[in-house]
């Protein structure tokens, strides 16, 4: 196999499609170790089925304590309280309610002052991605691009025909425009927004600011690239529900790697809001 040549696996994994393409490798184990890492964080973080999530939410849900025997939850835990933190709340997936948590890294074990339940979204996207990427490195690929919902990417090294991976980020309304042009390598991209197709999909929680409780609901697209896919899904989260000032504070920090860009508000949408009140 030539490195222009690509080995390609497609499936379903966390309500979405995922595909991975790996460049100069052609070992069918290899996809399938990506593939079983993905899986296996989805088994671990899945709320929409019995899981190891689910469990630990049955415990936290009356204020209790739970040993954490799944280790990619207890990775996964320890994971967001380091992004909850690096954004100043911004991203929770509790809510509002993650400061209430604590976790003991000796026994292994997490414990709630407050009820709680805990939602991974699309940050178990980008753990899953880094899960994968990790299998990827250890069996020695070099060059690979993986995608869970086209929200979600992280590559491998540089693109099979030299350089940096190119993406463009389209606009969610404006057919044929684009919100920004990027060039990655070793690197994850997020996208969140509140409009769109991905906004629309049914059963889809509303945006919340967890530090107020806000419900945000402005049109706009938040995109973040970084080492990780969770930090990268981190970020793009905290962007979104950001305030103005908490935005342009997470931008400052990376401005070429941080974008938010307000949309229009559809017309017609302020009266209506104007009636409901």
């Amino acid at each position: 196999m030539t490195a222009k040549e690509a080995s390609v696996a497609r499936f379903a994994a966390m309500g979405t499609r995922v595909e991975l393409h790996l460049f100069g490798c052609d070992d069918p184990e290899v996809l399938d170790a990506a593939r079983a890492a993905i899986l296996a964080v989805e088994d671990a973080l899945t709320i929409h089925r019995p899981s190891p999530t689910t469990a630990l939410n049955a415990a936290l849900s009356g204020g209790g304590s739970a040993i954490v025997d799944d280790p990619l939850l207890f990775d996964a835990l320890l994971a967001v309280d380091a992004l909850w933190q690096a954004t100043g709340g911004l991203f929770d997936p509790s809510f509002g309610r993650w400061s209430a948590l604590g976790l003991d890294r000796t026994t292994r074990s997490a414990s709630a002052a407050l009820p709680l339940s805990l939602d991974f979204g699309g940050f178990g996207k980008g753990f899953a991605l880094d899960r994968a990427v990790a299998a990827l490195r250890a069996a020695g690929v070099t060059s690979a691009l993986l995608s869970a919902g086209e929200s979600s990417i992280a590559v491998i090294g540089q693109h099979p025909l030299g350089g940096g991976w190119p993406f463009a980020v389209p606009h969610p309304e404006d057919a044929g425009a684009w919100l920004v042009e990027l060039e990655l390598a070793d690197a994850s991209l997020s996208i969140s927004s509140t409009i769109g197709a991905g906004a629309a999909k049914p059963g889809r929680a509303a945006m919340v600011r967890p530090t107020d409780g806000t419900i945000v609901s402005a049109p706009a697209t938040a995109i973040a690239v970084a080492a990780t896919g969770a930090e990268a899904e981190a970020l793009s989260t905290a962007l979104l529900v950001a305030d103005a000032s908490a935005a342009d504070r997470l931008r400052a920090a990376d401005p070429d790697r941080r974008f938010l860009f307000p949309h229009a508000a559809p017309v017609g949408a302020e009266r209506a809001l104007e009636h409901t009140a």
